[in-house]
């Protein structure tokens, strides 16, 4: 059986979420016990061109979003983008969780070649459903979520390979 558009996108989306949700409740012990604000942490960054760790883990959501609505042709929840505490992003994670969940396959499924136009940097940006998916939205997903890690790593957190797989500890 081959992999379905439905199957290559939203239970991915919701994996990685939810993951990197447990990676923010390490990100904010790492932070109390060592007596570090959660806003250095929110502002770090791999290199001074990148966006803050706060920016990235809201691009993963943003990603995941614009898929889900786009392809299934709802109305994806509007998220501020002021959120930067740790509370504040694991919120927004729970409400893009919650919006890909209540997506069904036949909702996704066969979109393979539907329009989607996106508006990136003010401009309109047409693509096919699954170019979108696979050629920019899977792999800005993964950039975003893999970076925001990296910026925890750097930082001390003491997460690993596991914790952004979400696997259960070894």
């Amino acid at each position: 059986m081959a992999l379905s558009m439905y199957q290559a996108s939203v239970p991915v989306f919701i994996h990685y979420l939810t993951a990197f949700a447990k990676i923010l409740d390490k990100a904010a012990a790492h932070a109390a016990a060592r007596k570090i604000d959660p806003a250095v942490l929110a502002g770090m960054r791999l290199a001074p061109d990148m966006f803050p760790f706060a920016q990235q883990v809201r691009s993963a959501t943003d990603h995941a979003l614009r898929v889900g609505g786009g392809l299934s042709g709802l109305e994806a929840p509007k998220l501020a983008d002021g959120d930067a505490t740790f509370d504040q992003l694991k919120e927004r994670i729970a409400k893009t969780v919650a919006f890909l969940k209540g997506l069904k396959p036949a909702q996704i499924d066969g979109t393979e070649e539907k329009e989607v136009t996106l508006t990136l940097g003010g401009k309109p940006r047409p693509f096919k459903g699954q170019a979108l998916l696979v050629d920019f939205a899977l792999p800005n997903f993964y950039f975003h979520v893999t970076t925001a890690y990296a910026i925890l790593r750097h930082a001390g957190v003491e997460i690993g390979k596991r914790d952004y797989m979400g696997l259960p500890p070894a």
